[in-house]
């Protein structure tokens, strides 16, 4: 006769760590098993479950709502009357009041805020926009080195640069209408010589410009030419700027409040 030894007694702690075994071969070992064996993630310090992180990133478009804000209301970008002859497309610069008017044509103008010559650099002539440049990397003139020898002779185009977000090159002069790392000189007579604008405003006009266009430097003294703002014109100041970098850009941070 055969004999049919007894079946084997497994220990209760013997038990339990085969299920254990068990469980981790068929389920999933993402959040929800480790939740199914009592396993909870660790999250960052300071961020609820389940948030993305963002490591603190600003995008350029509430950049350029903060720069907007800081201006007063006569600085900001809107479109006013205008009763002088220029034509479209025209831009007149009122050195004394500290406007730069972008000519719609119909008796209309874009009028923004901008920062113009100091003292013994204010200019006034004709000139046209001979290049356009987004980003453009800056060579301080000789003459501005000569009288600021600490300056450094080239700063790559970016954040850090005084030239801003794009720039249009005056005829052959020195001059330039461009942006600023600084928005807080918009409306003053800071500059030595250059039309100084916000990001988001030089990137405005900078769209709607061509190469040739006529620009109107009007002397300190010049009467005002336009009166009021359209109501309603607040979606004009609300644009983003295009504030895209070139790729693989580096900029030292130079103040344009330093570059005097």
């Amino acid at each position: 006769m055969t004999m049919v030894s007894p079946a084997r007694r497994f220990s209760p702690r013997a038990t339990t760590a085969f299920a254990f075994a068990t469980a981790l071969l068929v389920v999933p070992f993402g959040a929800a098993g480790a939740q199914t064996l009592g396993y909870v993630p660790m999250q960052p310090q300071g961020y609820p479950q389940g948030q993305t992180y963002s490591h603190d990133y600003v995008s350029d478009e509430a950049q350029a709502s903060d720069e907007d804000a800081r201006l007063p209301d006569r600085l900001r970008r809107q479109i006013v009357s205008f009763d002088r002859s220029e034509p479209a497309g025209t831009i007149v610069i009122d050195t004394g009041n500290t406007y730069l008017y972008y000519v719609l044509g119909n008796g209309r103008a874009i009028r923004y805020g901008v920062g113009v010559g100091r003292d013994g650099f204010t200019w006034s002539g004709v000139q046209s926009i001979s290049r356009k440049a987004e980003w453009p990397d800056w060579h301080p003139p000789a003459e501005m080195i000569a009288r600021q020898p600490y300056l450094p002779r080239f700063v790559a185009g970016g954040p850090g640069n005084p030239l801003g977000a794009r720039a249009m090159y005056l005829g052959s002069s020195q001059y330039r209408i461009h942006g600023t790392n600084d928005p807080s000189t918009i409306g003053k007579f800071v500059s030595s010589g250059c039309i100084r604008m916000t990001n988001e405003d030089v990137t405005d006009l900078f769209s709607r410009v061509n190469v040739g266009a006529k620009v109107v430097v009007l002397p300190k003294n010049a009467p005002l030419m336009a009166k009021g703002g359209d109501k309603g014109s607040d979606s004009w100041h609300k644009r983003p700027a295009a504030t895209t970098l070139p790729s693989g850009r580096q900029a030292l941070n130079i103040s344009t409040s330093a570059v005097n």
